[in-house]
């Protein structure tokens, strides 16, 4: 099954995932995996004020978020992404990220900010350089229940992306 992006023109933040995993595949619903700590940490962080189901991922664009993938197929694992699918992706997202220009871009892995962008050193949290002008880049820590990133560390960054974002708003 496809999982229909979660898109609109100027949103506050649009998070990118890798891709599709099998259970949201399935579902047609993003990070729908049972392990996947996405919807909880956007909820503890104070992005959206109750911790949406993945069905309800629509509901995102109510406080001005949105998600996309740079692949779009379903896989077990990212693993299973090729070299033709990434490169694709790659020029479907700035595609994306050029035509609705979201403020943020939140980047939900460092390997998707690493694929995208092709930089080898990235931590986390606010990037020195956009690789879209005129939005800012933000990573997070892949919120897979296979990371072994404690959930403390990855609402940190969360939190700092709410602050950036809260910021950002206040410019405006």
């Amino acid at each position: 099954m496809y999982v229909k992006d979660v898109i609109a023109y100027n949103l506050s933040i649009l998070f990118i995932g890798f891709n599709p995993g099998l259970k949201s595949g399935e579902t047609g619903c993003h990070f729908a995996g049972p392990s996947n700590r996405f919807w909880r940490l956007l909820a503890d962080s104070g992005l959206t004020p109750r911790k949406l189901a993945p069905a309800e991922d629509r509901l995102l664009l109510t406080w001005g978020y949105g998600i996309t993938n740079i692949v779009s197929r379903p896989t077990r694992s990212a693993a299973e992404i090729t070299r033709q699918e990434y490169a694709t992706g790659r020029a479907e997202l700035k595609l994306k990220l050029q035509t609705y220009k979201p403020q943020i871009a939140c980047y939900v892995g460092i390997g998707v900010y690493r694929q995208f962008t092709g930089k080898s050193k990235i931590a986390c949290g606010l990037q020195p350089e956009p690789a879209i002008p005129g939005m800012l880049d933000f990573v997070v820590s892949s919120p897979s229940g296979l990371n072994r990133i404690p959930v403390q560390t990855q609402l940190a960054c969360f939190e700092e992306l709410k602050s950036l974002m809260a910021g950002e708003l206040n410019k405006g």
